[in-house]
């Protein structure tokens, strides 16, 4: 009768011992980098950027933080340094909004960062959830609390990526995994820090944005049937309010740190597809930003600077690959327009640029 018994404490005692051993080896090899830079195997990247960048806040050296969208995802750190002078950490997440990005910029002001550089557009204000209650960020991985080492020490995807990183670390082996690592079923294919979300140097930047594919974005997103969607989130009160703590607490709390912030230089497309398919959309779209223009401009430790009304960038439908994402080409555009100080808005007429915006939007019209 004692016989079943022993099997089943065997068992429980076999299944503890290889949850330890799991936990000791992603504790040692740490793909994430999150209790330090990597010393026992090569260091990889991974482009799941809302978990990476905890990663990469506790592991790289850095004085200045980049964040943003999607707008800013494809820029690359070596630009960012070689044109401002500065040792960047790019911190841009896909879809984020502003609750996601205040919280990754408090963490890394926290960690050294003397300067922000935010692409900042009036999407991020949209109303989302509190930091805890969101299901696609791990705010606990970032304050590093029980709940989030345990989520990362304990899961079986860690310890697949500490087996591979282990596999990748012996040297006949180093040079075909590396190879084939952007294939396999691992999120930490990226050799090069440099690399995440950035564009493969040799992308062909012609093929990915043009004309005729910034004007089929422009027909799908005003089609009858989704150009509901262009409204969706425009409420103008609760993007106050995200604004407000968001940004303007953040800034308040840092003044020793300098802010530079620029509006994206979207098509003038989305904003025609706005003007034609959801005029109030964009009449909230033009009353925040005048709400974020004023109040920005005042703030001594923010230099704020608006790139939407620059007409032989944004009527460039070339520069597109659909009505906001622009090429690295304009990304470049930006970083020097940034280091020369070039369309920084003047606190003493903070409209000027919205208000050139609205009669560029008003007289456009499309080509057909």
């Amino acid at each position: 009768m004692r016989k079943p018994f022993t099997q089943v404490k065997r068992l429980l005692l076999a299944s503890v011992a290889f949850v330890l051993a799991a936990s000791a080896l992603n504790y040692v090899v740490d793909p994430l980098q999150l209790f330090r830079p990597s010393r026992l195997v090569p260091a990889a990247y991974s482009v799941d950027t809302r978990m990476q960048n905890a990663g990469l806040l506790a592991s790289q050296s850095f004085d200045t933080a980049f964040i943003g969208s999607s707008l800013a995802i494809h820029f690359r750190q070596s630009d960012i340094d070689r044109a401002l002078g500065v040792r960047s950490l790019k911190l841009a997440m896909t879809g984020s909004n502003s609750r996601q990005q205040g919280f990754v910029l408090e963490d890394a002001i926290a960690r050294g960062a003397k300067r922000v550089v935010w692409e900042m557009d009036d999407w991020i204000y949209v109303d989302a959830p509190a930091i805890d209650d969101d299901p696609y960020f791990s705010a606990d991985l970032y304050r590093r609390t029980a709940k989030g080492l345990a989520s990362y020490l304990l899961s079986t995807a860690t310890t697949k990526e500490s087996l591979v990183s282990l596999l990748r670390a012996i040297p006949p082996l180093h040079a075909p995994l590396a190879s084939v690592a952007p294939y396999l079923p691992v999120k930490f294919a990226l050799s090069d820090v440099d690399d995440i979300y950035a564009l493969p140097r040799n992308f062909d930047v012609s093929a990915g944005y043009n004309a005729k594919r910034t004007l089929a974005a422009f027909a799908y997103i005003t089609d009858p049937v989704r150009s509901h969607f262009l409204g969706i989130g425009y409420d103008y009160d609760a993007m106050v309010g995200h604004f407000q703590r968001d940004a303007v607490g953040l800034i308040a709390r840092h003044p020793d740190v300098t802010f530079d912030i620029y509006f994206p230089p979207y098509s003038i497309l989305q904003y025609v597809a706005m003007r034609d398919a959801s005029p109030a959309a964009l009449k909230t779209v033009y009353e925040i930003t005048a709400l974020v223009a004023t109040r920005l401009s005042q703030l001594p430790n923010v230099r704020l600077y608006d790139f939407r009304a620059i007409k032989e960038v944004t009527h460039d439908l070339d520069n597109y690959g659909d009505v906001i994402h622009h090429s690295p080409v304009v990304d470049a555009k930006v970083l020097t327009w940034l280091a020369e100080g070039k369309y920084r808005v003047d606190p003493r007429a903070p409209l000027a640029s919205l208000d050139a915006l609205k009669a560029q939007v008003e007289a456009y019209r499309v080509p057909r």
